[in-house]
């Protein structure tokens, strides 16, 4: 694993990362729907299998070819255990024990943990002392935005623990995903390899647990809403996903579970109907200036102002 990556923030790649937030961000919404009519599992299972017949069509229209070789698709089944079935399977677990915004602020610590594990494993990629700093001053405006109070008040320790498994397993796979690189394949093939290993590892794992769903009552509007968590909160947030991890490293590209809780108010305040108060503000604010810190480069022309 020894291909580098540009240690630089660029326009492009922060203006990746937050669309990704945003595909991410509605997420929330999609689940939303279709919780209603279908266990978690399955909709996970349904979200990642829609996208792999999404993405492989998409490859198969820019003339690309699946990758042959035993050791790709290894990587593939790993990458998918570690970026869906595992962190997937723990948040759903989680949060049949504590609150979603508790989730959240818990999710958003995975920059953190990427920091720390591509520090020790990816020679490239070593922390920065204004990079933890700008990750921390992100991690508080999180949890000012959601509420420090829910987070204080909650006393489900194992179910916190699940969350932060989470964290550290997209950590990890953030990690490990720099390896495609090195494979020489575009970002979209890697996309698609990954949700179909994840689908292949949850298949079994959703027919067990929750058995076989008649979809014929299933409402045209949940349809949609899965079709839009398939599509757009996964295959295309995938190929997103995987480009800014090709081109910025694993520290970079999960800076946007910072984003995703600002994505999902803004989008609960502009579709939705729900509140935009004071405090989202404020801890909007803090995220802002985390990134900033993270970027450096208001930090560096200040500095050369000063010399």
């Amino acid at each position: 694993m020894n291909a580098t990556i540009s240690h630089a923030m660029t326009v492009q790649v922060w203006t990746m990362l937050i669309c990704l937030s945003v595909l991410w961000g509605g997420s929330f919404f999609f689940v939303g729907v279709a919780v209603n009519s279908f266990p978690a599992l399955t909709i996970v299972t349904l979200r990642v299998g829609i996208a792999a017949i999404v993405l492989w069509g998409i490859v198969g229209i820019f003339g690309l070819r699946p990758p042959k070789g035993l050791k790709i698709w290894v990587a593939f089944l790993v990458m998918g255990l570690l970026n869906n079935v595992i962190p997937f399977g723990l948040i759903v677990w989680g949060q049949t024990q504590i609150t979603s915004g508790v989730a959240s602020i818990l999710n958003a610590a995975t920059p953190i943990f990427t920091v720390m594990i591509a520090g020790i494993l990816l020679p490239d990629e070593k922390p920065t002392p204004m990079k933890l700093i700008g990750v921390m001053i992100g991690f508080v405006g999180v949890a000012v935005m959601i509420g420090i109070p829910a987070l204080i008040g909650e006393n489900s320790l194992l179910a916190q623990l699940a969350i932060i498994g989470a964290t550290i397993s997209y950590a990890c796979a953030g990690v490990y995903g720099r390896r495609f690189k090195a494979f020489d394949i575009k970002p979209l093939t890697t996309a698609a390899g990954q949700v179909t290993a994840s689908t292949i590892l949850l298949l079994p794992l959703t027919l067990f647990v929750d058995g076989i769903v008649d979809v014929t009552l299933i409402s045209m509007s949940t349809w949609s809403a899965v079709i839009g968590l398939a599509v757009m909160s996964t295959a295309i947030a995938y190929v997103l996903y995987f480009k800014i991890l090709e081109l910025a490293g694993a520290t970079n590209v999960l800076l946007v579970t910072l984003l995703v809780p600002v994505s999902a108010i803004l989008l609960g305040f502009l579709f939705l109907n729900e509140s935009l108060d004071a405090i989202h503000l404020l801890g909007m604010g803090l995220i802002a200036i985390g990134l900033c810190v993270i970027d450096g480069r208001l930090w560096n022309q200040f500095k050369a102002r000063l010399a």
